[in-house]
């Protein structure tokens, strides 16, 4: 599919900041002296006075930003994905998570389609490291739009807070007047043979993906779940029970990430084939975005090989039921 618009979620967030900060005076952003690069610079240059550039010292940023949130500020600590949920990991659990402190943490340059600055810089574990975090919430914007409603839910609700957000420029699948809802997936296709489930620039891929689908007759209900946690089990349930096969798309390793949350959901209730579609154990590597989700496998043709076999395995269990009748 072709896409009319392309905007990186970085750069919503940088222009939704500065708009909020310029309404809400308890907003204050922090950066690990990388304010050009999550698109900070603007609420430095017009918001100064509630602006804090801790340096290149992640522990320090993420413990500033609880000290500031007990005094009734709303912190949004901002730095690559990589080094903030990996070298700041103690931090976010002990200083944030186990005090339950109103902190937002905001990791862009995530997975492999920060690109040519190779693996050292590609966080493809962030949701794993996050989503375990008890009273962590964790979102996934899929595109610009949706960035910038993503962050005024982040302001409106109380507690810790991932957001995870991209480097490169990404498909516009969303209008305006689609709803958000922390903890709510969208349904941006119906369809009866299988669910492809997605967050992030994998919607994208998930929607051309359905397109394909359809050209073989295969009806593919495509869901938005850009909140990985909360979990959307009602969604979840609702889609295994009705389409009978599940496939999930994630731009993050397969072990515990969107993936992993869907099939503790699907496992628990309402047992049914799950194929993922994720980076394979394996580090990120050099390359253009493009380049990196073919090599690790993360397009549309990759989403519809998986579908494929989702539904060849739903299709066997039916026959092998029918048989042991």
């Amino acid at each position: 599919m072709k896409w009319e618009t392309m905007k990186a979620t970085r750069d919503a967030f940088g222009e939704t900041i500065v708009e909020l900060g310029k309404k809400n005076d308890k907003i204050v952003v922090l950066s690990g002296d990388l304010e050009d690069a999550t698109r900070t610079e603007k609420f430095k240059k017009e918001i100064p006075e509630r602006f804090f550039n801790i340096g290149i010292a992640e522990q320090d940023l993420v413990g500033t930003a609880a000290g500031l949130s007990t005094m009734g500020f709303i912190p949004f600590v901002c730095s690559f994905a990589v080094f903030l949920t990996g070298r700041a990991c103690d931090q976010i659990r002990l200083s944030v998570c186990y005090n339950n402190r109103n902190a937002k943490l905001v990791g862009t340059h995530a997975g492999v389609t920060v690109g040519e600055d190779g693996g050292s810089a590609q966080a493809l574990e962030d949701f794993a490291l996050t989503r375990v975090m008890p009273n962590m919430c964790v979102v996934c914007p899929c595109d610009a739009i949706e960035t910038k409603k993503a962050v005024i839910a982040a302001v409106d609700r109380n507690g810790p807070l991932y957001l995870r957000l991209g480097r490169a420029p990404v498909p516009v699948v969303t209008s305006e007047t689609d709803p958000f809802e922390i903890g709510r997936a969208n349904t941006l296709r119906q369809g009866g043979d299988v669910t492809i489930i997605a967050c992030g620039v994998m919607v994208s891929e998930a929607l051309s993906a359905a397109e394909i689908l359809r050209s073989e007759n295969i009806d593919a209900r495509v869901l938005n779940m850009h909140t990985i946690k909360p979990i959307d089990v009602e969604e979840i349930i609702k889609s295994a029970r009705e389409t009978g096969a599940i496939v999930t798309a994630e731009e993050h390793q397969i072990n515990g990430g969107l993936g992993g949350a869907v099939s503790e959901v699907v496992a628990r209730s309402y047992p049914v084939p799950v194929e993922m579609v994720a980076v394979n154990d394996q580090f990120g590597e050099s390359g253009t975005a493009e380049q990196l989700l073919v090599k690790f496998h993360l397009k549309d043709k990759d989403i519809v090989e998986a579908a494929r076999s989702a539904i060849l395995r739903k299709n066997s269990s039916l026959v092998c039921e029918g048989a042991h009748v």
